[in-house]
């Protein structure tokens, strides 16, 4: 029993395909025409290719194959395009890019947050510690200070980098903030980093230490005295 309901509630791999191009279609209309013209495309120039060369059922099989690469390769990023566009300005967006980042990555969502829900993030890889704010610029500035100078007492010997999402001077943009991690340098060793995040859990960090529920939180909600930005 336990089986058949599990069949019944993850959608089949083609299942998923059809809602993601839901999705993808409502931000991108124009997502068939451009498959079908990619898949056309690629095709008809290996099937060209395949009649110079004399072998046009070959190349028309490798042109089917590639056809269906390209358009794969095209939709994939197109859908990701348009699931970032529905994530931004969205509370945790960031969180959520983090914590899809790959293998290598430790990832603590809202390790710092004010009464304002301007947040922080960590993440721990080879390139050390990563902070990612999304909220007020100004007031994540303070945020951000407060989480490093708590860091310090532990990982002052470690790397710490720091980004702030968002679409003005000097912020990364929701979309370019997994290459931009993946492109710091590696600086820890494997074993390194598994002892950096092991000084960090024993720091603990503001989820685990204050009694706020899961999920979206509540309008009003007042931070207690000591913890959050002023």
């Amino acid at each position: 029993m336990a089986r058949k309901e599990d069949s019944e509630n993850n959608p089949g791999r083609l299942k998923q395909i059809a809602l993601t191009y839901k999705m993808t279609r409502r931000a991108d209309r124009k997502i068939g025409l451009i498959l079908a013209g990619v898949g056309l495309v690629t095709f008809g120039v290996l099937l060209a290719v395949g009649f110079l060369i004399g072998h046009p059922v070959y190349a028309g099989v490798l042109g089917v194959m590639l056809a269906l690469l390209a358009m794969a390769i095209i939709f994939g990023r197109r859908a990701e395009r348009a699931a970032f566009g529905q994530m931004e300005g969205q509370p945790g967006a960031a969180a959520a890019v983090l914590e899809n980042i790959g293998r290598g990555w430790t990832v603590t969502p809202a390790v710092a947050m004010n009464r304002s829900q301007d947040v922080v993030h960590r993440a721990v890889g080879r390139p050390g510690i990563v902070l990612v704010a999304e909220g007020n610029p100004n007031r994540l500035r303070s945020l951000l200070a407060s989480e490093k100078k708590k860091m310090a007492r532990v990982v002052a010997d470690v790397p710490v980098h720091d980004f702030t999402v968002g679409d003005d001077e000097g912020q990364v943009e929701l979309k370019k903030l997994r290459t931009r991690l993946l492109k710091l340098p590696r600086v820890l060793t494997g074993p390194q980093t598994t002892q950096v995040n092991d000084r960090l859990r024993a720091m603990g960090d503001l989820m685990s230490n204050m009694p706020i529920p899961k999920g979206p939180m509540p309008k009003g909600m007042r931070m207690p005295r000591g913890q959050g930005g002023r």
